[in-house]
């Protein structure tokens, strides 16, 4: 096994994929671990091999890069994508930095308010880019429609009810419980009747991110932008900083350690307060996570991660969650 740490140009599918692309086998490329991607970082481009678990993800990343083209969000330059003999690849530019993940542990409190400061005005910037209201990820929109899940987020809020009937289907799940959840949806679908849907990340935690210099040089992987209220953006980045843990960068590394993230949400609100001012925001954010927990609920393949859901969508009903250990 070679070391990752090691630069090489010489790895087939990475040559095969600059040529696909048009693009020189010149310099130096990494190769980074990932959770569905082959990466490979260059001293100019990002160069990225899917597993094919999220279908179109790319070709989706490519529409999102061409939303925000002109627009003062921080990515990366969108270069090329396609479908080759090693699976379906996707060609970006290097962007200055490292991951917020990788940057905070050394970074000290002064320097990671500034990073989270920068974070609040790039997912402002982001919220107000033009967008259709049917933005969907093609992996999503099947999966909506009964077909495989690839994964369980982001929260797509008109389509909650559905979830429960998914589960309702299934055997060994809790018709009981699931009437209750129904009729707790019910109760609060008319929190979002007035929403403006906006451009959402949908995936955001440290991973995510590249810093440099303390401020955010971009936003990256965009497989999952939708559509959404855009204080679904929370869910996520609330989640994160009660259980980084469970957000390493790939399987076989580790998250961060939660305890070093309790001021992100105050000073993700100093910069941005708009999104934390949705009226019933916490009733709101405690829909979102049913959202997920039912969908893990729902499709999970472990028999042991659906009874954890279960279990949670049990407090969630009793106005509990993830958000009580937070103070924001």
């Amino acid at each position: 096994m070679s070391d990752p740490s090691t630069p090489f140009v010489g790895e087939p599918a990475l040559l095969r994929t600059l040529a696909a692309a048009g693009l020189p086998a010149t310099g130096r490329f990494l190769p980074k671990g990932g959770w569905v991607s082959r990466v490979w970082v260059g001293d100019e481009y990002v160069v990225r091999l899917s597993n094919g678990q999220f279908r179109d993800s790319f070709r989706h990343e490519a529409t999102v890069a061409d939303l925000l083209a002109g627009s003062e969000v921080p990515h990366a330059r969108h270069l090329a994508h396609g479908d080759g003999p090693d699976g379906p690849w996707s060609v970006t530019e290097r962007v200055p930095g490292r991951t917020l993940y990788e940057a905070w542990p050394e970074a000290d409190s002064h320097t990671r308010q500034t990073m989270i400061e920068s974070l609040g005005s790039a997912l402002r910037a982001l919220h107000r880019v033009p967008v259709t209201a049917d933005l969907l990820p093609p992996w999503l929109a099947d999966a909506l429609a009964g077909k495989p899940w690839p994964a369980f987020h982001p929260p797509v809020v008109n389509a909650t009810l559905q979830e429960v009937e998914a589960a309702r289907r299934l055997p060994g799940r809790d018709s009981r419980l699931l009437t209750d959840v129904a009729d707790w949806i019910q109760e609060r679908l008319p929190l979002f009747a007035t929403d403006v849907p906006v451009l959402v990340h949908g995936d955001l935690h440290g991973s995510n991110v590249m810093v440099d210099q303390g401020r955010v040089t971009s936003l990256i992987d965009f497989a999952e932008a939708v559509t959404q209220p855009a204080d679904v953006e929370l869910d996520t980045i609330l989640r994160w900083c009660a259980k980084a843990r469970e957000y390493p960068p790939t399987p076989s590394d580790q998250g961060l350690d939660e305890t070093t993230l309790t001021e992100v949400p105050r000073w993700l609100h100093g910069a941005y307060p708009e999104l934390f001012e949705r009226e019933h925001l916490r009733d709101r954010l405690l829909f979102y996570d049913m959202y997920v927990e039912l969908a893990l609920y729902a499709h999970h393949p472990q028999p042991d991660v659906r009874q954890v859901s279960q279990n949670r969508i049990t407090r969630l009903l009793a106005g509990h969650n993830h958000l009580d250990a937070l103070a924001w």
